[in-house]
């Protein structure tokens, strides 16, 4: 493998885990099901700004049972500004699945997690791992960025053949007796000591393991061609009212915020395209238009 042992990196790590971690609601139970949803939920989402969700979704819908029993549009709602709203949808599909072809246990292989509607290798092994104990990587961003540092490795990450070599040295790495522990640990110091943009390497359990840090390059690494943008997306919508009633609709699934209720309008290229008309929406003798794009508004009333 190159680098430091698995050995060294356990004996080093897990200690420091053991005396930093973050008290965090999902490290408190065992429950796959709780770790289930705390997964599916962290997916692309800051902790600190995802455990009221968390919270608050574990109250509405406190077993599989619940979630899976729920109108989609009831879990909409409890994910109501977490964003992402096809995490979501996965999760209910996914309970769904685990009540019809798994008598409602979360399944307790890697391969039954990684088969549930969006779960990838990560959610996977981390589910495996912290829940059941099962010896698999589980390797996001921050154990990416770790990995990348430590074996100092200076191709793009981003890669399919550096992907692979990351989740091969990965599973070897994982702890046999405390796999779930270890990933966690891993991804513990991604988050609060090997940062992005300012590792803090004299607080690091690995630093004399740490390959790029012996060579200076622990900034430098890892090497990502991705993009960190975020796109613009344009919209253009109306604000169609009449007797106190606001005129709402679903936004057609596959699209931005597919799915989900909304002011009329379109988003993307079809708002540089397309005008929306008053007649489109066929509105009633009475009603009130205000349309906005780009930061302006119209408005206008309905002949009576």
């Amino acid at each position: 493998m190159g680098g430091p042992s698995p050995a060294d990196v356990r004996a080093r790590l897990l200690p420091w885990y053991d005396a930093n971690r973050r008290d965090l609601p999902w490290r408190r139970t065992r429950n796959p099901y709780r770790i289930l949803v705390a997964e599916y939920l962290l997916q692309r989402t800051r902790i600190k700004s995802g455990t009221p969700y968390y919270e608050r979704f574990l109250k509405r819908f406190p077993t599989v049972q619940d979630l899976a029993a729920a109108p989609l549009d009831d879990v909409l709602a409890v994910w109501e500004g977490l964003g992402f709203y096809g995490r979501a949808r996965n999760l209910h599909a996914a309970a769904r699945v685990i009540v019809e072809e798994h008598r409602g246990r979360i399944p307790q292989s890697y391969e039954a997690l990684a088969s549930l509607p969006g779960i990838g290798p990560y959610t996977a092994g981390a589910v495996a791992s912290i829940a059941f104990g099962i010896r698999v990587p589980a390797v996001d961003g921050n154990v990416t960025r770790v990995i990348a540092r430590v074996f100092r490795i200076r191709e793009d990450v981003t890669t399919g053949t550096v992907r692979r070599r990351i989740a091969e040295i990965a599973a070897r790495l994982v702890s046999e007796d405390r796999p779930g522990a270890f990933n966690q640990a891993m991804m513990e110091l991604g988050a609060t000591v090997c940062t992005p943009l300012a590792p803090a390497c004299p607080k690091c359990p690995l630093e004399r393991l740490c390959l790029a840090r012996a060579a200076g390059e622990e900034r430098d690494l890892p090497v990502s061609s991705r993009s960190r943008s975020a796109p613009v997306v344009p919209v253009v919508f109306g604000l169609v009212t009449a007797d106190d009633r606001v005129l709402v609709v679903r936004r057609p699934r596959g699209r931005l915020l597919g799915g989900l209720w909304a002011l009329p309008g379109e988003s993307g290229v079809g708002a540089r395209r397309k005008r929306i008309s008053r007649g489109r929406f066929g509105p009633r003798p009475g009603s009130r238009f205000v349309w906005g794009r780009g930061g302006r508004t119209w408005t206008a009333r309905s002949p009576t």
